[in-house]
Formats: C-alpha cells, structure tokens, sequence
C-alpha cells in the first residue's frame, strides 16, 4: 500500500469531528483507536474496489457514491472533498460523472468512447 494513500485515509479519519471533540477533552488513546478503525474500514473498502469487478463511483448533485457490489459508501460531498471516492478513482475504479454540464463547450470537447 502506498504511503500517500495511508497518510490521506489518516489526515481524513483524524480531521472528523467525533475524533477531534476526544483529542480536545484529553482522550487522545480513544480518538487514536477510532482513526486506526477508520482507516482499516476505508482501506477495505479500497480493496473490495479494486477486486470487484462491478465497483464504480457516481459523483451528482446527490452526492458521492462509492459502489461496491452489495455495499454502498456515500457522502453529500463532490468528489474532490470526498477522499475515499478520489482514492478510488485514482487507483482504477470506474467513475460516472452525473452533476449537470454547466460548459457546454468543454462538454463537446470531451473524447468520445467509440
């Protein structure tokens, strides 16, 4: 696994807010436990992405969706603020762009899948 990928899935799980009220009332070995579990569930769900061959992304309005067969991890966050879907994407996972085209011009200039 790479480092990137590890140091990303920490900074995101200890930058949550349950974990930083525990850090900020002194309860820094429980907020340390909830961040290794966190980051041991987000990295299963990064490798059930790469083994499954149904698993893709959805970026829309709704949201981010992380599709994993019968499991589905989603956030009200685009993907650029969602980093478990960015890591996804950027190791493989197919990814459905469904937010609207609001440039059209950019939109034509798209490749197009033959």
């Amino acid at each position: 696994m790479q480092t990137g990928v590890l140091r990303v899935l920490r900074t995101t799980a200890a930058s949550w807010w349950r974990q930083k009220e525990l850090r900020r009332t002194g309860q820094t070995l429980l907020a340390q436990r909830f961040e290794r579990q966190t980051v041991l569930r987000d990295l299963g769900y990064l490798r059930q992405a790469a083994t499954l061959p149904n698993a893709h992304v959805i970026c829309g309005e709704g949201g981010t969706f992380n599709h994993l067969g019968w499991t589905t991890v989603s956030t009200l966050a685009p993907i650029e603020r969602f980093p478990l879907a960015a890591l996804a994407v950027a190791r493989g996972t197919p990814f459905i762009d469904i937010r609207p085209v609001t440039d059209v011009i950019a939109f034509a200039n798209l490749p197009r899948v033959a």
